[in-house]
């Protein structure tokens, strides 16, 4: 075990780690004079009411240190790698992987391929199990860890080897079957690709993974993203009109079967089918609590439904001013019905609302969480923007102000020479940072 990987980097005034004097540079060696792999055994071995932790002061001298908390109490510590471990890289070659199509130039971070099951419960990231070890799964069910996240594609054990390009990704179902038998909580995703795991071999896979009803809580169908870098990839095509609207029916069958059989609709298509296929999306009780949002999974239900709600406790004024909102091709026709709305209601505010092509992943990606400031900047530039340009806040990594080609907010303002606001992926926030310090 290498103790570098276990060093303090903060510690929380007050917290308990606080009051032994635990410090910054300090290194856990052992917990109960146990060894500590990663993440996962700090945060089971500090469960107990007591513990005696080793650790190695900065200065070089080790610490016994004794310490009595009440179960479950965290120690208030975070550490220099929030694994307390190097990141798994995946080993796939996956036909419809995105980070195989992004261009040169990026910055690296953005190449790296994470396969790691220790972020799908702490970040919700999807995993393939290929890089699993019976040991790491052993260690999911002894540490009781839910919920994992699970890539599945296709429960076809041949063709789910040819979409990974990994020999050893057929043995998913067994995988699964093992967390099942084990109550371990389970989500899962499928991207579909045109001609390869759709049609029959979809509703195969709806139907396998429908077995594993309850501990397999649910399952997104999503698109597979297609960028016009693809040279010596995959020949892929994207979905068409009517076979957006065929994915959807087998997507709605299983959901009416489900919902009588089980009380939940289990499995969701992704928003850009209904968008595709020119169809309404559904209510907001097949959503099942949004169980999927994250995958882009009844996102604009959700934030149609949370502005007609905050719209209705407006009254309007006479207020004026100038606003603009960019966004991608997918959103655009629903923001701009809602701006509309709320023009009936502040008939004296000025709101533009742009719809930003995706010139530098392609046109078939619509989602406004991959636009890049040069995009933004290129198609904004010249036009009149009012007092403020709105972004949404998917464009951004939590935490940060940069967008994927490395532009800031503050580059995109200096370009356009406009204030820039971000809008949180909210209805309420959208009218009010609409509607905020306008004038009277």
């Amino acid at each position: 075990m290498s103790s570098q990987r276990h060093i303090i980097k903060e510690v929380l005034k007050g917290s308990i780690a606080w009051e032994v004097d635990l410090c910054p540079g300090d290194t856990v060696l052992k917990i109960n004079d146990s060894a500590i792999e990663d993440v996962f055994d700090y945060h089971f071995l500090i469960n107990d009411e007591y513990i005696e932790m080793l650790v190695k002061k900065a200065s070089g001298e080790e610490w016994l240190v004794e310490i009595e908390k009440d179960d479950d109490e965290d120690l208030g510590i975070t550490f220099e790698s929030g694994l307390m471990d190097a990141y798994k890289s995946c080993s796939n070659r996956c036909i419809f992987c995105f980070i195989d199509q992004l261009p040169e130039g990026l910055r690296d971070t953005l190449y790296f391929k994470d396969d790691d099951s220790r972020l799908s419960f702490l970040q919700g990231n999807y995993i393939t199990l290929t890089n699993m070890k019976d040991k790491d799964i052993d260690r999911i069910i002894k540490y009781k860890l839910s919920p994992i996240n699970i890539s599945v594609h296709t429960t076809n054990a041949a063709l789910r080897c040819k979409m990974l390009g990994n020999r050893f990704a057929g043995k998913i179902l067994a995988q699964i079957k093992r967390l099942y038998d084990n109550q371990i909580t389970m989500n899962g995703q499928i991207v579909l690709c045109k001609g390869v795991n759709d049609g029959a071999e979809l509703s195969r896979t709806i139907a396998d993974l429908s077995s594993f009803i309850p501990y397999f809580e649910s399952l997104s169908v999503v698109p597979m993203g297609i960028t016009k870098f693809r040279d010596g990839l995959f020949k892929a095509e994207p979905f068409n009109k009517e076979e957006a609207g065929s994915i959807l029916d087998i997507i709605h069958q299983f959901q009416e079967k489900f919902s009588d059989e089980y009380g939940r609709h289990f499995v969701h298509g992704g928003d850009e089918w209904y968008i595709m296929a020119e169809r309404e999306f559904l209510e907001a009780e097949h959503y099942d609590g949004y169980v999927q949002l994250e995958n882009g999974v009844g996102m604009m239900r959700l934030l149609i439904d949370e502005f007609a709600e905050a719209l209705a406790s407006h009254r309007g004024d006479l207020r004026t001013g100038h606003v603009s909102i960019a966004t991608g091709k997918l959103a655009y026709p629903y923001i701009k019905s809602m701006t509309g709305r709320l023009n009936d209601c502040y008939p004296n505010l000025k709101i533009d609302v742009y719809c930003i092509i995706n010139d530098f992943f392609g046109e078939g990606i619509t989602v406004s969480g991959l636009l890049t400031g040069k995009d933004i900047v290129k198609q904004l530039k010249g036009e009149a923007l009012g007092d403020t340009l709105l972004l949404p806040g998917n464009l951004l990594r939590s935490g940060e102000s940069v967008l994927l080609d490395d532009m800031t907010i503050k580059d995109i303002e200096n370009s356009l020479q406009v204030p820039i606001d971000i809008i949180k992926s909210n209805g309420d926030d959208l009218i009010e940072k609409i509607i905020k310090d306008r004038r009277r």
